[in-house]
């Protein structure tokens, strides 16, 4: 056992690689200048993916934090305030853009151990009018949170919460496909009462970079031109959108094959890491907790390779050996699991989304 390799990183589901079919549909995509919107490609990506989201409109950017930033910045002005759950993804690891280029502060709730918002919380969040403070703008949700799938009914409330507060609701929904498959539902499920959401492509889906934004017509419009002042207008950029496409088209129904992937001693693990002691946690503590109790499992000692994620869809593994959604494997040094350098190193690493 001692020195053999561990061959799986299970620090996110970012780490995936595209396969050789996902690579050859870019290689061959039909590509226009996207800055001018007439790439047929990138049209044809969010065509599609205001379909499935059910919205009049849909917007292809660069990154999930660059997705998020344009929905604030498309529903606050500047001195508005938005509410947010204390351990959600915008607030915490998105370097405060909305504060920093949309004047626009953040309001954090806390939320209990399932990444879940209460309505009431919500409700007693909104500011009075008064002239000592903020307008209560956008109400902000993520589904999954730290990979824990927030239902459907609860989403309904909080969304309905926010409406009749007068807030507008945007949606994080980086891995909402994920939280979909667990529930067995369509999308949509968790989008009725949503004015915005953003789905990221680049995780499990296995695409190597993208988000598509949708919304009505009318906030997409003045998320375009926030894309533009974030530096995200790109040109051909048609080969990152079939990337998208082919991911939708092929790897959405194989996220339940990831789900069911897990071996049953990391069930253990996942338990472990979704009912920890209240407090709150740092960027890097729930992965670094993660990795520390996957290393002293059996199997994966012995170099078995694990899914992307337990069944309870509570965490994300990264799997990128696996032929059938990767292509070419890959290949990681020989570690010691429990070398304290090593172990230091991955730390520090850690911290960065």
């Amino acid at each position: 056992m001692n020195g053999t390799p561990i061959r799986g990183d299970f620090r996110s589901d970012t780490l995936t690689v595209a396969s050789h079919a996902m690579r050859e549909a870019m290689a061959t995509a039909e590509v226009g200048d996207d800055v001018y919107g007439e790439d047929p490609t990138v049209n044809r990506l969010q065509e599609h993916v205001a379909g499935l989201a059910g919205k009049e409109a849909a917007l292809f950017l660069n990154s999930g934090t660059q997705s998020n930033l344009s929905a604030v910045l498309a529903h606050c002005q500047r001195g508005d305030e938005f509410i947010i759950g204390r351990e959600y993804h915008i607030f915490l690891n998105e370097a405060a853009g909305a504060a920093a280029f949309g004047g626009a502060s953040p309001w954090p709730v806390e939320v209990d151990s399932n990444g879940s918002l209460a309505p009431d919380d919500v409700r007693d969040a909104v500011r009075e009018s008064d002239q000592h403070h903020p307008v209560s703008r956008l109400l902000c949700l993520e589904n999954t949170v730290n990979g824990c799938v927030q239902p459907v009914e609860l989403v309904d409330k909080l969304a309905a919460t926010g409406r009749d507060c007068g807030l507008a609701v945007h949606l994080d929904g980086a891995r909402l496909f994920n939280a979909a498959v667990a529930c067995g539902v369509d999308i949509t499920a968790f989008l009725d009462h949503v004015d915005t959401v953003s789905l990221c492509l680049s995780k499990g889906l296995g695409a190597p970079a993208g988000t598509v934004l949708a919304g009505d017509r009318a906030t997409i419009d003045r998320a375009f031109r926030a894309r533009k002042m974030l530096g995200g207008g790109m040109r051909q950029v048609g080969h990152l959108a079939a990337a998208g496409l082919h991911a939708l088209e092929h790897n959405v129904a194989r996220l339940a094959d990831d789900h069911r992937g897990s071996a049953g001693d990391l069930l253990e693990a996942d338990d472990a890491l979704c009912h920890p002691p209240r407090r709150r946690r740092r960027p890097g503590r729930v992965a670094g907790r993660l990795l520390h109790t996957l290393l002293r499992q059996p199997q994966l000692k012995a170099g078995v390779r694990p899914g992307s994620a337990a069944p309870s869809g509570r965490w994300h593994c990264a799997t990128p050996t696996r032929p059938d959604r990767t292509g070419t494997p890959a290949t990681t040094a020989p570690t010691t699991p429990t070398a304290p350098s090593r172990w230091r190193t991955w730390r520090a690493s850690s911290r960065t989304p």
